[in-house]
């Protein structure tokens, strides 16, 4: 399945450690309205039946927006709550098995730090590539930093859509101007924001204003 890369122009990682005591559905439906364009329920440490329930209370926001919900690493999850695809990292289960238990129409997401695992994803059936951390990360602190160079040089390198992530926030976001990914990613940006709403407005307007001053991504 190809993904149209206009639906990962702002690609949101949840993160319930920073809700403030706001509930998850109600703080992605703020960032919803502030122009996220794809979610993905990202949860490590939650038991397979409570994952299941917060999947569905998150899908019945998504689904109001005609928004896509990608579920992070967990197979059983993406197929109980009928999600939109799933996004795998190295250490997971490989992409290709991930489209065999799938099948055809679902969306899987790689993350990829080389050139030689963005290829290696491409042609295991990788619809799109996460790729990072550009800025470091403040919730993986044992991420690599990816220089710049090498997102753009993974881009060259494959056809299918090039998100950005790792620290990605609205005063470092200008300095992703000009390079070839097709979105971003933002965690902390936008779950740890006092205004969720805003936040995702101010950074969809800076994605926006960045992808017409510079024309197509690819």
């Amino acid at each position: 399945m190809k993904i149209d890369p206009q639906l990962l122009r702002l690609y949101a990682v949840t993160d319930r450690g920073h809700l403030n005591g706001r509930s998850l559905p109600d703080v992605v439906d703020e960032i919803l309205a502030g122009g996220v364009t794809i979610v993905q329920l990202r949860e490590k440490d939650m038991l397979l039946e409570d994952f299941i329930r917060e999947a569905l209370a998150v899908k019945k926001v998504t689904d109001r927006w005609g928004v896509p919900l990608i579920i992070n690493d967990n197979i059983q999850v993406c197929q109980a709550v009928s999600a939109a695809g799933v996004h795998v990292g190295q250490s997971d289960m490989e992409a290709g098995q991930v489209r065999r238990l799938l099948g055809p129409e679902k969306i899987i997401g790689v993350t990829a730090k080389t050139v030689e695992q963005a290829l290696a994803a491409q042609a295991a059936g990788a619809d799109y590539l996460g790729c990072g951390a550009v800025f470091g990360s403040a919730t993986k602190l044992d991420t690599k930093k990816m220089e710049l160079d090498t997102l753009d040089d993974i881009c060259r390198h494959v056809s299918i859509p090039v998100v950005a992530i790792g620290g990605i926030s609205f005063e470092n976001i200008s300095q992703l101007s000009g390079r070839l990914m097709d979105g971003v990613a933002a965690v902390s940006a936008l779950f740890s924001a006092g205004n969720p709403k805003k936040a995702a407005q101010d950074l969809r307007e800076k994605i926006d204003s960045m992808y017409s001053s510079a024309g197509s991504a690819k």
